[in-house]
């Protein structure tokens, strides 16, 4: 158990730093005014979600990456509480047609990265 803790504690530290980099770089490239990097990170996260569910079920003992992988890296690099707080920031502003376009275009952008990954990785096992 203590292991395992451990694994999520590691990978959860490496994707919060990869998140805080893409927060970063998002900034300098683009500017404040929209949050593309938690756009960019849930969308990211998803398609690695879906990958990485298929890889793992397919691998001989890939399970037991999935604490440091999936809840660790993945579970510190989205952000779906970020999300949720950016969208009430621009439903706040006055924004509400920009609010609900961000939400709209992370959740079914989300969703067609994961359902993306999971097609092409289970056609590369079969």
């Amino acid at each position: 158990m203590i292991w395992t803790v451990l694994q999520v504690a590691l990978g959860g530290g490496i994707g919060a730093v990869a998140r805080h980099l893409t927060s970063v770089g998002a900034m300098r490239l683009v500017g404040p005014g929209f949050p593309w990097a938690t756009l960019a990170v849930n969308v990211l996260g998803s398609f690695l979600m879906g990958l990485l569910v298929v890889v793992l079920a397919h691998q001989t003992g890939g399970t037991r990456a999935a604490p440091f992988l999936v809840t660790g890296v993945l579970g510190g690099f989205t952000t779906f509480s970020a999300f949720s707080l950016d969208a009430l920031t621009l439903w706040e502003r006055g924004q509400g047609g920009l609010a609900l376009g961000y939400v709209a275009a992370s959740v079914l952008l989300s969703l067609a990265a994961i359902a993306a990954a999971m097609l092409v990785t289970r056609a590369v096992y079969q």
